[in-house]
């Protein structure tokens, strides 16, 4: 069992970093690239002292005096830097739903599409729903706020979806469906002032980018995982 999670997990993975490679390499990163012109540009009057302060502060914190962090350059470099990152997250999404197939497995490929969304929803798209994706030069809370509350929203939004999914009983449903809604109406940690160097067009533009960017990457991979766990199960019977 330990060795078709990890060869579901590795094959799975590897195909869906590379879906979403594609995908990001065509749409999101272009998006990202124009939106760092206008943080790299002059600063406009309307911004405030106190924003140019941290921000010199945060690059002497940052950098150093002496010069700036490396960070790769556009093109083979920022491509090669985004696929590696992609192929961690996608084996370690990948070696969850092959846990969770160990305990209940698909009986069709195409279920696997199912848990692929359910994914999506626990790690992308309900955590967007209070924290969107943000384009380089947005405001944005305190980070560690932020990271409680999205940790929050995915513990509370994976114990839902089961509850609703595999849950007998109604009234457990009914938690299910209370754990979807309490991290929103607790809300998530916003800025004081909203506001974005970027247009508000390249930002929705973004957001979209996204969102179907990742579910993509997890249909992909759910489909795969799906796959790659049946065929193991063929082998080893």
């Amino acid at each position: 069992m330990l060795k078709r999670i990890a060869q579901t997990a590795g094959f799975a993975g590897l195909l869906a970093a590379i879906v979403l490679t594609l995908l990001q390499s065509l749409w999101v990163t272009p998006l990202i690239l124009q939106a760092e012109t206008f943080e790299t540009a002059e600063p406009v009057a309307e911004h405030s002292h106190e924003a140019q302060a941290a921000t010199h502060q945060h690059e002497h914190e940052g950098h150093g005096h002496d010069g700036e962090a490396w960070s790769p350059e556009d093109g083979w470099q920022r491509t090669l830097a985004t696929g590696l990152s992609n192929l961690v997250v996608a084996v370690g999404s990948a070696l969850i739903l092959a846990g969770l197939f160990s305990l209940r497995a698909p009986s069709r490929t195409w279920q696997g599409l199912l848990w692929g969304l359910g994914g999506f929803a626990v790690f992308s798209l309900a955590p967007s729903a209070g924290l969107p994706p943000e384009l380089p030069g947005t405001a944005a809370a305190d980070l560690l706020l932020r990271q409680y509350w999205w940790v929050g929203t995915a513990v509370a939004t994976a114990a839902g979806l089961g509850l609703i999914a595999f849950a007998r009983h109604w009234a457990l449903r009914g938690v299910g469906l209370v754990l979807l809604a309490v991290p929103h109406l607790i809300g998530a940690p916003q800025p004081d002032v909203h506001q974005s160097l970027a247009p508000e067009a390249l930002e929705h533009e973004f957001i979209l980018a996204s969102l179907l960017t990742n579910a993509l990457f997890w249909s992909a991979l759910g489909l795969a995982a799906a796959w790659f766990f049946a065929r193991g199960a063929r082998q080893d019977a």
